[in-house]
This record gives structure tokens, sequence and C-alpha cells, in this order.
């Protein structure tokens, strides 16, 4: 059998959540093989950076998840295994016992210090290979689509091209 030349392996498609998504996942193995050393995976760094943004003030499950623009079962599975580590703890609320908010612990802090010259590393050798200003410029688009409200539901009507 033989191998796709990369040209028919990396054909232009006409849908934007296919190239998203291979483009994420070749990112994803980037990341993770360079996060590897420290043990995190580049989506528990990415929670650990969330919750250490926001450390003066703890996030609640809600809060990271949407943060994170993920569902909260998802979270709370991507959760697990930091708690389990004892990378974060979940503290209720005094105002609220049934909120919970999501805490970096001594042993994460340190975890995400090591994990975040890891992905300086990750992040350099990105922009040193895209682009400094396309790298700022993709991920500003990226955010962008993350925040953007109207692409959060389905669409009641079918969406016609004005082509």
């Amino acid at each position: 059998m033989t191998q796709p030349s990369s040209q028919t392996s990396y054909a232009v498609s006409r849908c934007n959540c296919t190239a998203l998504r291979k483009a994420s996942r070749r990112l994803s193995l980037m990341y993770d093989a360079t996060l590897a050393p420290c043990g995190l995976k580049s989506t528990q760094f990415s929670i650990l950076s969330e919750i250490e943004r926001r450390h003066d003030k703890p996030p609640t499950m809600s809060e990271l998840a949407d943060a994170m623009v993920m569902d909260r079962s998802t979270l709370g599975h991507n959760l697990r295994p930091l708690e389990r580590d004892g990378l974060i703890a979940l503290k209720a609320a005094d105002a609220d016992r049934r909120w919970k908010h999501v805490h970096l612990t001594k042993k994460g802090l340190e975890k995400y210090s090591h994990a975040h010259s890891l992905w300086r590393e990750a992040q350099h050798h990105f922009e040193g290979s895209f682009g400094r200003d396309k790298a700022d410029h993709l991920r500003e688009t990226l955010l962008g689509i993350a925040a953007d409200p109207a692409l959060a539901s389905i669409p009641s009507q079918p969406i016609v091209s004005q082509r």
C-alpha cells in the first residue's frame, strides 16, 4: 500500500470545520509532545492556565466550562485526573455550597510552572515555523470565532450561500 502524497492528503477542502480539525490535531500533537516531560496534555495545560489566570478569583465550574468552550460534563471529565493527581481542588463557595470553585493547589502551581516553560518552547517553535505575525492573526481570528455567540447555536433556517 502506498502512502498518499502530501498534495493529496492535505487537499483543499471547502469544509471549514474539517480544515480547523486537521490543523487542531497537528498542533495538539506538537504541543502534547513538547509538554510530555511534565506529564500533561495540551488540554490539561489549557485548563490549568485558565485557572491560574483567574487565581485572584477562582472560577466556578460553570465559569471555567464557558471559558474553555466546553460543556460541564466534558470539563468534569477533564478535571477528574487533575483532581486525582492533586493539581486542582474543588471548593464549595461560601455563599452557596452548590457552587464549586476550581483552585490550583501548590502542587498544581508547580506543575503549571514547569509546563509553562515547555509550552513557551512549543509556542516559539510554532511561531518560528508559521510566522509570528501570522500566528498573532490566527490566534485573534480563532478566539473571535470561539467568542462569537452567533456560532454557539444551530441556525433555525438553512444558510444559503450568496455566491
